[in-house]
């Protein structure tokens, strides 16, 4: 995969790249933003896909036993983890998920905790359903995120609070969370008769030989409280294909989940969506591993860029994800003026800090699943802005 070249997206209603002016405000700025790459899907999946239109019968379509089996073989051959495939069903997103385990774990009126800052949908989901969030803010320590035990134990003491929403890796700073964590944060969560929802979508792109724990994996115990949301559309770039498996190991779970889809009207997976997890899983690994080297020489590149030419920018340094979470604290602009700054000046479009909660004053999100081409050009632009 010629992971170089620079792919045309507009005119392909790319919400990334045609709708930068209704958005932003802005027609002539690079936009670096919302999390999808700018390559092309492996050769596996749109093959598989061509193959499907070919057929030339799009009816109503299922996820069946093939399916299972793709997702259970991924997440034990990529993971390490032994997943039953009586355990998944399908979703049309994450995002579709996170809004069925709200209302299917939760009454009006509970609260849900989240790790600000943290990605934004986790807020608009269990608010739009009219349940309350509550913050356990994320520590920074030695330039990495740390969660606060002492104050999730308070929170998750709380009577109200009936669900934990987790994300790892973290969005937006590429953290993975190791085994200790997940050991006390499930412990606690068990403690208090808390559900997680475990929102893995970032978790193949791990870098630099990290590994990935899935939180469901380290006991009976944990899997019985977890819901997990995986899905291909990341790792793949085939977010708009909307694909996503959801493992829930508890029986009485699973089926209150369900429930929550149908109220919804939520049937199933398009034609297409089946077609693409099945080749993604089964047939996406080297394309992936290629992927990931190739994401790993643009964070090398970042990194060396900005310690070098602005310094005063903090980088974290991920350990999965082509994301990017900087912190631009230091030159003592207020949000919206750094905004501006990047937009008018630089000509180059972040995602704001603040739309992931408290913590994230200061910081923007860079997008890094580009050429190293445009990765250089975004950093000029970034550098031009503060200049």
């Amino acid at each position: 995969m010629n992971f170089d070249k620079r792919e045309e997206r507009l005119g392909t209603q790319s919400v990334k790249w045609d709708k930068t002016g209704e958005l932003f405000g802005v027609t002539d700025a690079l936009p670096m933003w919302v999390a999808d790459m700018d390559f092309r899907a492996p050769e596996a999946i749109t093959e598989a896909l061509k193959e499907r239109l070919d057929h030339g019968i799009f009816g109503y379509t299922t996820p069946d036993q093939k399916t299972r089996d793709a997702v259970c073989g991924w997440m034990q051959n990529r993971h390490g983890w032994k997943v039953n495939p009586e355990s998944i069903t399908f979703s049309p997103g994450v995002v579709t998920a996170l809004s069925m385990a709200v209302q299917a774990f939760t009454e009006p009126g509970d609260q849900v905790v989240v790790q600000p800052p943290v990605y934004t949908p986790f807020y608009h989901m269990v608010e739009k359903n009219g349940r309350h969030i509550l913050h356990n803010p994320l520590l920074e320590k030695d330039g990495a995120y740390a969660m606060d035990f002492e104050d999730l134990e308070t929170k998750l003491s709380d009577p109200s609070v009936t669900l934990f929403i987790l994300c790892n890796p973290h969005n937006p700073s590429g953290r993975s969370w190791g085994r200790e964590d997940l050991l006390k944060l499930g412990e606690l969560c068990l403690e208090h008769g808390v559900t997680v929802v475990s929102d893995e979508i970032h978790s193949d792109l791990m870098l630099y030989g990290h590994k990935h724990t899935p939180f469901a994996s380290l006991s009976d115990d944990f899997a019985d409280i977890s819901v997990t949301c995986a899905a291909p559309s990341k790792t793949f770039n085939i977010a708009g294909l909307q694909a996503s498996a959801i493992i829930i190991p508890d029986r009485l779970k699973r089926a209150k989940f369900s429930a929550s889809l149908q109220r919804n009207g939520l049937g199933g997976l398009n034609a297409f969506a089946v077609t693409a997890i099945e080749a993604a899983y089964s047939k996406g690994g080297p394309w992936l591993d290629e992927l990931i080297s190739y994401i790993e020489k643009n964070m090398n590149e970042a990194e060396a860029f900005l310690s070098t030419e602005l310094p005063k920018v903090k980088m974290m340094k991920p350990d999965a994800s082509y994301l990017i979470w900087l912190d631009f604290s230091a030159y003592g602009l207020s949000d919206a003026e750094l905004q501006q700054r990047m937009l008018k000046k630089g000509k180059v479009i972040l995602e704001p800090g603040t739309k992931y909660g408290p913590g994230g004053e200061g910081f923007m999100r860079l997008n890094a699943g580009c050429s190293l081409a445009t990765l250089q050009d975004g950093l000029r632009r970034i550098k031009a802005a503060l200049s």
